[in-house]
């Protein structure tokens, strides 16, 4: 079902930027290198305005300290709109403390996965390690020949939620969603031990972004999902092949553990993962990954090889 989505307070602060047509969208991104990002306002995805001087970044300290409601006073109309050439664009969300995964959360996804559809939503953990931009590259860990693709919807939080009791609540404390990319790792997922989270925290395992688009921007019923490898259509859904919605995912989790601003959850992956075929068709590097969710953007990722030790 549709959800009503309140206007946010982002979104009121625009109210004097907006007679500019370009100014209509809440897209929030950090641009620039590696550790020297810059926040910034996007008007459109080529362009930016940054305001960097009001709130350094997006994290959990900046969330639960007012961020959205200090750029929500800001007038944007004054402030120079820069067109985007070939800048890095980072993870919208600064060093988060919690990247929090559902499992087979798609219906096509369990039936190719050879699982019964989940009674509740199945839970795992990413190590906040694996974050970064959605431009950056997919490294391959070390010998590995099973290193997988799946396109996900994530829920940035944005205020603290725990035990909370309904789905409107639970929509309430989010900030906003993204793209993530799950990167997976099958053989250390699946054959060492049973233990998903071996197979999902190597480095670079969770590109994110290319922006946080705010709730009232962006509603996430219905909307297609898609992951490409070399120009070729892996995956093709949409979000309403979800098993558990967006709200009965952060009320579900928030009874299980304390979700804080600036916390990542990952809603799962439709069909088409490289497991999924027979055989098996992972990635490889040198491979472009190509990752879009309907409103959201795209990103596009190089696939790259590691140097080291494989046990």
């Amino acid at each position: 079902p549709a959800h009503w989505w309140p206007v946010s307070p982002l979104q009121r602060g625009l109210g004097k930027a907006a007679r500019r047509k370009e100014l209509r969208t809440v897209r929030i991104a950090r641009i620039g290198e590696v550790g020297h990002e810059r926040l910034a306002i996007m008007p459109t995805e080529s362009s930016a305005i940054y305001v960097d001087d009001v709130v350094g970044e997006l994290s959990r300290d900046t969330l639960g300290a007012g961020a959205l409601e200090k750029l929500s006073a800001l007038d944007l109309s004054g402030r120079p709109v820069v067109e985007l050439t070939n800048e890095r664009i980072g993870s919208p969300i600064a060093r988060p403390t919690k990247i929090i995964c559902v499992g087979l959360n798609y219906r096509e996804h369990a039936r190719e996965s050879g699982a019964d559809i989940p009674q509740e939503p199945v839970l795992f953990m990413k190590s906040p390690d694996t974050v970064q931009g959605p431009f950056d590259d997919i490294l391959v860990p070390p010998g590995s020949a099973a290193t997988d693709y799946e396109v996900e919807l994530a829920i940035i939080i944005g205020a603290p939620g725990l035990y909370l009791a309904s789905e409107e609540e639970a929509l309430g404390v989010i900030a906003g969603f993204a793209i993530s990319q799950d990167v997976s790792e099958r053989y250390w997922q699946l054959e060492r031990g049973g233990q998903w989270d071996k197979g999902k925290s190597f480095p670079s395992f969770n590109p994110l972004g290319p922006y946080l688009l705010t709730p009232d921007e962006w509603n996430p019923n219905n909307k297609r999902m898609s992951c490409s490898v070399n120009g070729e259509s892996r995956q093709d859904s949409a979000t309403s092949d979800m098993i558990f919605g967006v709200g009965e995912i952060v009320r579900y989790i928030s009874n299980v553990m304390a979700l804080s601003p600036g916390d990542v959850i990952n809603t799962g992956t439709p069909q088409g993962v490289g497991f999924g075929f027979t055989p098996p068709r992972y990635l490889s590097p040198c491979d472009t990954v190509e990752t879009a969710i309907e409103g959201l953007g795209t990103k596009r990722a190089q696939v790259s090889a590691t140097a080291g030790p494989h046990k």
